[in-house]
């Protein structure tokens, strides 16, 4: 294989212009060579004002299409009909890649001959460091955990992947019907094909945390929706579906009472108060999953992305 092979990197984005402008500007000047490379940004019908065909028109390294269906998997399904490259990367839009994020991706998947997936390190930061918020702190202690997600669930966060082309031949493509948990479960078809799936720590890209009880909300909801509709399609019986049900619910109505335990002796934080506001968050988080659940479970539907 070629020391320099090409890389397809895949973007969906949706009314979130000025954060991906960042990140195109962060592709733009990788270590990894501009012949070689290509950046694909989807369009998943974001609003007219969000102007993200004129954003991608700034860069030479990326190139613009549109998605009209609803939901990030779709985009990235789209991004792949159109991908050149025999390796797959996957970022988002808000994130941002050090400058070797992509020869670094590129060396760990040709250095494992058998491997299907590189998940790469997502190191958060916050808005303002020496005043982070409930969230922000909650956030740095629960969300994208790519080692333990590979662990598992067979699976990892797309904020930050690698792939070749060939395994999505083999394997197929994202499941769409999905709003969320879609890339655990096309990581799970990847690992029950026999690929080695690897944790890079130095394939690493940047993602601001969630700061607000909103920003947080919104993706509780969608997060809580996605599993169960990902372990629920594997299900054959209304019964088996209404257990499954019955087990998220109870789950997240019952106090969390080991990850209290787990925050008071973190030695991140460095007061009782911060201790008490993540702790609250979590409460926030459980009692948020478990009233998505009962919105679905009775009809509503579930959140977009």
């Amino acid at each position: 294989m070629n020391v320099f092979p090409m890389v397809s990197i895949i973007i969906p984005v949706y009314n979130d212009g000025l954060r991906l402008k960042k990140c195109l500007e962060a592709l733009e000047n990788q270590s990894y060579p501009t012949d070689n490379y290509e950046v694909i940004v989807i369009d998943n019908a974001s609003d007219e004002e969000h102007n993200i065909k004129d954003i991608v028109s700034q860069f030479s390294q990326a190139h613009y299409t549109y998605e009209a269906k609803q939901g990030s998997y779709a985009a990235r399904n789209k991004g792949l009909t159109i991908a050149k490259g025999e390796i797959i990367a996957f970022t988002d839009s808000d994130c941002i890649p050090t400058i070797n994020w992509l020869k670094n991706g590129v060396n760990a998947l040709l250095a494992n001959p058998n491997c299907g997936l590189i998940a790469g390190k997502i190191e958060l930061f916050f808005r303002n460091p020496s005043q982070p918020t409930a969230i922000e702190l909650y956030e740095s202690v629960t969300a994208f955990p790519q080692e333990k997600l590979l662990a598992e669930y067979h699976g990892a966060a797309t904020a930050n992947v690698f792939t070749y082309r060939h395994i999505f031949d083999e394997v197929g493509c994202f499941d769409d019907s999905l709003k969320s948990n879609g890339d655990l479960e096309w990581g799970n078809r990847v690992y029950e094909k026999g690929y080695e799936q690897i944790y890079a720590e130095e394939v690493c890209i940047f993602h601001p945390a969630r700061h607000s009880w909103s920003q947080l909300y919104q993706r509780t909801i969608r997060l809580a929706s996605g599993s169960f509709q990902r372990q629920s399609k594997a299900l054959t019986s209304s019964l088996q579906k209404q257990l499954l049900f019955l087990g998220y619910l109870r789950y997240n109505l019952t106090p969390p009472i080991n990850f209290l335990i787990k925050v008071f002796r973190d030695q991140r934080f460095q007061s009782l108060e911060e201790k008490l506001q993540v702790s609250l968050v979590m409460f926030f988080v459980r009692y948020s999953s478990a009233w998505e659940l009962l919105r679905v479970k009775f009809g509503k539907e579930s959140a977009r992305l």
